[in-house]
Formats: structure tokens, C-alpha cells, sequence
């Protein structure tokens, strides 16, 4: 089935609307937060303590301390492996996702510096691949912990000792795609509170992001690959498939084979589609972790919705999710775009006072480095708030009531058209079966706030995308802010 999309010292930097009063106050702003001299700035990840300090984690294996009062940091850790998830237990505790292990990292005599290291879960496999990372953890209100466990790349080796049972069904004997052959690379794996390993979910390529909502759903971010023609965020399902054949043979019982010696469209049948995909080249190439907007963060008119990073763009994007059907799906668009936003935007955290701090890195990658921090004003940004889906079109809701010149028609600003992806063992995919969309008719409402398009037909599996062109707010001081929004559709409204 195909997927559709919709695609509607510090220094401290400012970031404008396009407008015609330069004067305006800015939407956002952006501080450059001072690291360590001789520290390589590489951040793997940040969380906040209770009491609003930072913690930050780097690719070289170090855990600093920031107070943001003070402006200083304070080593608490050392020595860490690649560190590319990290959990606050409380304000001398942590669980650190290393490389090879889920690690307790713990202060107990309060002097500040940790002192003991304790391996929590390392029963996942190893085989030395340069590309085995491992993310996480994340906590759902049950207490149960999610790690994601990247598949490894066909661009390194194996090593003659590997941790874990080798299977090389995992590994492709055609193609150059990532692999799978100690349990259990490309999955995302459950650890309950009483010590119990549950294989959770299977099928991802580079799961560099996980999160789960108010409502305990768990979304993942995957990155554009063999099998994975454009980066999605999915929402995850226990027992499902997501799409990267390799690691179906850690599946329990699994007595088929390779499964990259299946068809496509047997797998195709097999997967579970994403919630969003990020358009190649469009919203995001590389996406990385998700984070909610919530009370508190002086953006209550995006509140519940997500924001996500971007590794290869100066931006970060924001995703608009509902429920259809029983299914959750959605759109993106762009959220903050270049203005003093570094690229490899690899961690987000939110402060207590609301503030969003993204942490940057370029290891091996492209990418920047440091931590930057991120304010919202009181200026409401002139926006879509949401869009919805309907049954022959969508509904979108701005920030703002927009203008609408005389002897303009509406639908002149609109550009709509569709296309799809291949699913397929190639490295991403071109767009396909592209087209003009025809708008039927725009409908405004509450006082041109609300615009309504009307398409005529929605089918699910295609690619929609819809551009906004010249729309200024009411008073005609700022234009739209982001002209281009993705709706992902995976089932269509009765």
C-alpha cells in the first residue's frame, strides 16, 4: 500500500516572519549556549533536571552539567560510549543509552560526580558494525522502558566475534542494505519494570528518535534508506512490522528464511505505513527526536503538537497528528528555518520555563555542533494552526484571520498536486504517479481564520501536496510564515 503526503559568550540571534515592518517583534529567538573550552561539542543527548538544570551528554562519552543561572558546567560522567539516549531518574541518577548497554549512571555519595556505573540491559547484539547505535530510553506511565537498536550498514563489516546468536538471513546476499544479524538490530525493544525483555516492534532502518505522547502512543522517526523511500515518523504498535525486511528473523519462531528473498509486495502487505512522512528534499531529510509542545512554552495555539529535528537542514519541522478512523495520522510542515539555527539538530529537550534546547552534532555526519536554545515570544506567528483531513478535501485553521484582496480569487494562492513512493530495496525513492490536483472550491470561515478545500476526491496511498503562496495575515504586516504543509493520509474519512 502507498503512503500519501499532503505537503501543504552567548549570542542570541532573532527570527523574523517575512513582513513588511521590519520592526516587528520575532516569533522566536535563538541563544548560542557556551560549551566547555577543549569540549567536543557533539551532543548525543539532553534531558532537564527537576530543579532546571541541563544535562548534557556527547558523542566523545561525556556528561556535563549546565546551570543556566550561572552559565556553568560541571562534569558529572566519563567515559561513556557514544551515549545517544539519556533518562532522568532524579537529580543524581540517570539511565544512559551507551552503545552497548543501558547503564545506570549514579552519584551516591552527593558530592556531584557519579561514582557508580551499572549495566541495567545489554542483552542485544553486537557485531563491531560502526552503524549498530542505540537510542533511547523512553518511559511510558506504566514504568516500562523503549530502546531503538539501529540495524547495521552494509558500508561496514562484521567482526569475527560478535555478542549475541549470528544469523546471516539478516543480511541481503543481492543488495548493499543494512542488516541484521544478531538479535535484535532494527527493532524496539520493551524493558518492563520487574526486568522483563519484550522484542517490541520490528523493522526500522535508524530509529534516531523516540517519544511517547500524553496518550502512551510511542512514535519513532526513522531516516530514508534501502526500504524506506522518504523519512517517516511512525506510530508504534507492539507485534508490528515497519518495513526494513532485515530484522524479521529475530521475530520469535521465525522459520521463513531471508526475508530479503521475499517479494516486495509480500512485505509491502506485512508492513505497518507511516503516520508522517517528512518529503525528501522538501521538509526533512534526516529527522531526529520528536518533542511535545505543552502548557507552559507560550505556544498554546501549536499546544499538542510535535516538533522534530533535522540533521542536514538548518531547521526543525512540526507535526500536526489526528486520529482517522482509528489510525493515527497527520501532517508536517516547517517549523523554524535557518535565522541563526545551526544544522544537526540531533536532541531536543524541554525546559522547565518552557524553552526548547537543541542540542548539534556532526559526528561522521553533516551536521554543526553545540546547544542552542530556543524562546518563544508573545508574537503569535502567522501560520496554519492545523489541518485536518475531510472527506473530499481538507480543513485548514490559521494562527491568524488571513486577508483576502479584493478581485483575488483564493484558490489562485493554492497549488495542489499528488504523488506517491516506491516501496523497494533501492536507497529512497524519486516521487511517482505525480500529478495536479484540481481544487474544486475554497470555503473560508470564522471570520477567514478557517479555509476549507475541496478536491473532490481524497485516495489513500498518494502524496498531496499543497503550497500557499502570497496570503498575508489581516492586517497585512506578515505573509505566511511556512507556505508548504504535508498531510500524510492512511485512511481516508467516511
Amino acid at each position: 500500500m502507498r503512503n500519501i503526503i499532503l505537503l501543504i559568550s552567548v549570542t542570541c540571534t532573532l527570527i523574523f516572519c517575512t513582513s513588511f515592518d521590519k520592526k516587528a517583534k520575532p516569533p522566536y529567538t535563538i541563544e548560542n549556549i557556551k560549551t566547555p573550552d577543549g569540549l567536543t561539542a557533539e551532543v548525543a543527548a539532553l534531558e532537564f533536571l527537576p530543579d532546571g538544570r541541563l544535562v548534557a551528554a556527547f558523542m566523545r562519552g561525556e556528561i556535563m552539567i549546565y546551570d543556566p543561572k550561572k552559565s556553568e558546567w560541571k562534569l558529572f560522567a566519563s567515559g561513556l560510549h557514544e551515549p545517544l539516549g539519556m533518562l532522568v531518574v532524579n537529580e543524581s541518577e540517570l539511565l544512559v543509552m551507551q552503545l552497548p548497554e543501558l547503564t545506570r549512571v549514579k552519584d551516591t555519595d552527593g558530592d556531584g560526580m557519579a561514582d557508580l556505573y551499572e549495566t541495567v540491559y545489554d542483552g542485544f547484539g553486537m557485531t563491531g558494525n560502526y552503524h549498530e547505535f542505540t537510542y533511547g530510553p523512553v518511559k511510558d506511565k506504566k514504568g516500562n522502558l523503549y530502546i531503538g537498536l539501529n540495524s547495521a550498514s552494509s558500508g561496514g563489516g562484521i567482526a569475527k566475534e560478535v555478542r549475541g546468536e549470528l544469523n546471516m538471513d539478516g543480511k541481503s546476499k543481492q543488495s548493499r542494505a543494512m542488516f541484521s544479524v544478531v538479535p535484535y538490530r532494527g527493532w524496539i525493544m520493551k524493558l518492563t519494570p520487574d526486568g522483563k525483555v519484550i522484542p517490541f516492534a520490528s523493522g526500522f532502518r535508524s530509529p534516531n528518535g523516540l517519544m511517547i505522547d500524553d496518550n502512551e502512543n510511542l512514535f519513532v522517526t526513522d531516516n530514508q534508506g534501502d526500504w524506506v523511500a522518504s523519512s517517516p515518523l511512525y506510530h508504534v504498535k507492539e507485534g508490528h512490522f515497519y518495513g526494513h525486511p532485515a530484522a524479521l528473523v529475530w521475530e520469535k519462531n521465525w522459520k521463513k528464511g531471508n526475508p530479503f528473498e521475499w517479494g516486495k509486495d509480500s512485505l509491502d502487505n506485512l508492513r505497518d505505513k507511516p503516520a508522517v512522512i517528512f518529503p525528501h528534499d522538501v521538509i526533512a531529510n534526516s529527522p531526529t527526536q520528536p518533542v511535545m509542545i505543552r502548557e507552559g512554552m507560550n505556544m498554546n495555539h501549536f499546544k499538542g503538537q510535535l516538533i522534530v529535528g533535522e540533521m542536514n537542514t538548518e531547521r526543525l519541522v512540526r507535526v500536526m497528528l489526528e486520529e482517522v478512523n482509528g489510525v493515527i495520522q497527520g501532517a508536517v510542515t516547517l517549523f523554524i528555518e535557518k535565522d541563526g539555527l545551526r544544522k544537526g539538530n540531533n536532541r531536543l529537550a524541554i525546559a522547565p520555563d518552557g524553552s526548547i534546547w537543541v542540542g548539534q552534532t556532526d559526528h561522521g555526519w553533516l551536521g554543526d555542533r553545540g546547544i542552542q536554545k530556543i524562546t518563544a515570544t508573545n508574537k503569535v506567528p502567522f501560520d496554519v494552526k492545523t489541518i485536518k483531513l475531510e472527506k473530499e478535501g481538507f480543513e485548514l485553521d490559521f494562527t491568524e484571520p488571513f486577508s483576502i484582496p479584493k478581485g483575488i480569487d483564493i484558490s489562485s494562492l493554492l497549488k495542489v498536486k499528488k504523488y506517491n513512493y516506491h516501496y523497494h530495496a533501492k536507497y529512497g525513492s524519486p516521487r511517482i504517479n505525480e500529478e495536479n490536483v484540481v481544487i474544486k472550491a475554497v470555503k473560508t470561515a470564522a471570520k477567514n481564520s478557517k479555509m476549507t478545500l475541496d478536491l473532490g476526491k481524497i485516495e489513500a496511498g498518494f502524496v498531496y501536496e499543497i503550497k500557499i503562496d502570497s496570503m498575508f495575515n489581516k492586517g497585512r504586516k506578515d505573509t505566511l510564515m511556512n507556505k508548504v504543509i504535508a498531510y500524510t493520509v492512511k485512511k481516508t474519512k467516511d
